[in-house]
Protein backbone atom coordinates (compact mmCIF):
# COMPACT_ATOMS: atom_id res chain seq x y z
CA UNK A 1 0.00 0.00 0.00
CA UNK A 2 1.59 3.32 -1.02
CA UNK A 3 0.17 6.31 1.34
CA UNK A 4 2.59 9.70 -0.07
CA UNK A 5 2.33 10.34 -3.20
CA UNK A 6 3.08 13.83 -5.26
CA UNK A 7 1.67 14.78 -8.85
CA UNK A 8 4.24 17.33 -11.34
CA UNK A 9 3.44 19.43 -13.39
CA UNK A 10 5.93 20.99 -15.75
CA UNK A 11 4.77 23.42 -18.93
CA UNK A 12 6.92 24.12 -21.65
CA UNK A 13 6.83 26.60 -23.97
CA UNK A 14 5.16 24.46 -26.78
CA UNK A 15 4.10 20.92 -27.62
CA UNK A 16 6.61 19.62 -29.44
CA UNK A 17 9.60 20.05 -26.69
CA UNK A 18 7.19 18.49 -23.95
CA UNK A 19 6.84 15.65 -26.61
CA UNK A 20 10.50 15.16 -26.61
CA UNK A 21 11.02 15.56 -23.39
CA UNK A 22 8.76 13.11 -22.04
CA UNK A 23 9.70 10.46 -24.77
CA UNK A 24 12.96 10.68 -23.42
CA UNK A 25 12.51 10.03 -19.73
CA UNK A 26 9.11 7.76 -20.18
CA UNK A 27 10.99 4.77 -21.19
CA UNK A 28 12.49 4.77 -17.44
CA UNK A 29 9.13 4.20 -16.20
CA UNK A 30 9.20 0.43 -14.74
CA UNK A 31 12.92 0.52 -15.54
CA UNK A 32 13.26 2.72 -11.75
CA UNK A 33 10.22 1.57 -10.12
CA UNK A 34 10.24 -1.07 -7.14
CA UNK A 35 8.01 -1.94 -4.04
CA UNK A 36 8.24 1.35 -2.59
CA UNK A 37 7.97 3.49 -5.57
CA UNK A 38 5.86 3.59 -8.95
CA UNK A 39 5.85 6.44 -11.29
CA UNK A 40 3.32 6.93 -13.95
CA UNK A 41 4.05 9.71 -17.07
CA UNK A 42 1.01 11.57 -19.25
CA UNK A 43 1.72 14.39 -21.66
CA UNK A 44 -1.38 16.71 -22.96
CA UNK A 45 -0.16 19.14 -25.43
CA UNK A 46 2.49 21.42 -23.37
CA UNK A 47 2.22 19.87 -20.50
CA UNK A 48 4.04 16.90 -18.92
CA UNK A 49 2.70 15.54 -15.53
CA UNK A 50 4.31 12.78 -13.29
CA UNK A 51 2.92 11.05 -10.71
CA UNK A 52 4.17 9.55 -8.26
CA UNK A 53 3.17 6.65 -5.22
CA UNK A 54 5.26 5.73 -2.23
CA UNK A 55 5.34 3.55 0.93
CA UNK A 56 7.75 6.07 3.28
CA UNK A 57 8.61 9.67 2.79
CA UNK A 58 12.14 8.27 2.15
CA UNK A 59 11.30 6.52 -1.15
CA UNK A 60 9.07 9.75 -2.23
CA UNK A 61 12.42 11.98 -1.80
CA UNK A 62 14.60 9.35 -3.62
CA UNK A 63 11.95 9.13 -6.51
CA UNK A 64 11.86 12.69 -6.53
CA UNK A 65 15.16 13.29 -7.06
CA UNK A 66 15.69 10.49 -9.60
CA UNK A 67 12.58 12.01 -11.58
CA UNK A 68 13.92 15.68 -11.26
CA UNK A 69 17.47 14.57 -12.55
CA UNK A 70 15.74 12.53 -15.45
CA UNK A 71 13.83 15.66 -16.75
CA UNK A 72 16.51 18.08 -16.03
CA UNK A 73 18.87 16.09 -18.30
CA UNK A 74 16.10 15.09 -20.97
CA UNK A 75 15.47 19.39 -20.63
CA UNK A 76 19.19 20.13 -21.49
CA UNK A 77 19.60 17.62 -23.99
CA UNK A 78 16.94 18.62 -26.19
CA UNK A 79 18.41 22.39 -25.58
CA UNK A 80 21.65 21.18 -27.08
CA UNK A 81 19.97 19.75 -29.94
CA UNK A 82 17.95 22.40 -30.71
CA UNK A 83 21.23 24.40 -31.10
CA UNK A 84 23.37 22.30 -33.13
CA UNK A 85 20.66 21.35 -35.60
CA UNK A 86 19.94 25.03 -36.03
Amino acid sequence: MFSHDATLEFVYDDESRARVVAESVAREIGEIDDDRSQTTIDRNGDTIVLEIDARDVTALRAALNTWFSLLDVAERTATLGDRYAG
